[in-house]
């Protein structure tokens, strides 16, 4: 039997069940027959089988399914910044431009924003969290990073789970005004990271390939900004200049073809994030947000310096 996803359209209000991209795979290779998993296992750990993919997708022929997949998932194509017969592949498509206008960003400096179009889950004190969607299954902090003093800095912190899936814009953003540090690499593999796989395992999110950025903000203290690549996702991009102050909403850089995911992590009492967000949360149900909305508000209202 096939499991669904749900979540809250944040524009709405209203609770919907996901369409998923190749949900017949994803059923096969998270589920419970030995061969599928053992094939899961070594598509995700064999970086050839994620180039070979990226490949197809950046092929011209790719571009003939563009327009079906756009009808098919109800994309609106009028936010493009370019025409869709610009684009000369799939992937080009699916790291699209949008409009200026196409998002509108939370003015304030207090104020922190969605980074990117995702699924989101928050949680105010990492240390109490009791599984994200299954009780009891939770990551280890010190894998995610790969360093046991980051990692007791941010123990008891707060954590943003934003979910990407092929259908979403897919350039993230950065949450609020900060000097941005250079992105550092963990090499990993590239499991799925669809709530059908971190049932099985949640310890994905800190196996995969990933990045780790520290941005230093005025009011929001020191974040960590992890992009956490997925089934297919074999390149993050990073298109900022690292060393320079960043404005919020500013372009930090895209995901590469598949679903992926983005990680935020602030230091203890740092943020206090907005009650939809957070009642949605404590249910276990992913808000679906746009890139530009609030995300919550600094509990620290002095300035520090960069």
């Amino acid at each position: 039997m096939m499991q669904e996803i749900f979540y809250i359209d944040r524009k709405t209000g209203q609770k919907k069940k996901e369409k998923i991209y190749g949900h017949f795979f994803l059923h096969r290779f998270y589920g419970e027959g030995f061969f599928w998993r053992l094939l899961c296992s070594v598509i995700a750990r064999i970086p050839f089988f994620s180039h070979l993919y990226g490949a197809i997708q950046k092929s011209q022929l790719s571009r003939f399914k563009i327009s079906r997949f756009i009808e098919e998932y109800g994309i609106d194509a009028s936010e493009f910044l370019e025409p869709v017969s610009h684009f000369a592949s799939f992937n080009d498509f699916f790291i699209r431009r949008l409009k200026p206008t196409a998002r509108s960003i939370v003015e304030g400096d207090e104020v922190a924003i969605l980074p990117a179009d995702a699924r989101y889950l928050v949680f105010p004190d990492i240390s109490k969290i009791d599984g994200f969607w299954v009780k009891g299954k939770k990551f280890c902090l010190e894998r995610l990073l790969g360093d046991k003093a980051l990692a007791e800095r941010y123990r008891e912190g707060a954590l943003v789970i934003a979910r990407l899936c092929p259908v979403d814009y897919h350039r993230f953003h950065f949450p609020c005004a900060c000097l941005a540090q250079p992105a550092q690499l963990i090499p990993g593999p590239l499991f799925s990271v669809n709530p059908i796989a971190l049932k099985k395992n949640i310890n994905y999110l800190c196996e995969n390939k990933r990045m780790v950025t520290e941005l230093k903000s005025a009011l929001f203290g020191t974040l960590l900004f992890v992009e956490v690549g997925a089934t297919h996702v074999g390149s993050i991009h990073q298109t900022y200049r690292s060393g320079e102050m960043q404005a919020k909403g500013e372009e930090k850089g895209y995901f590469s073809f598949g679903g992926s995911c983005i990680l935020l992590l602030f230091e203890k009492e740092r943020i206090a994030f907005d009650a939809d967000l957070l009642a949605a949360s404590e249910q276990k149900i992913e808000v679906l947000g746009l890139l530009g909305q609030s995300l919550g508000r600094t509990r620290q209202m002095g300035q520090r310096a960069l």
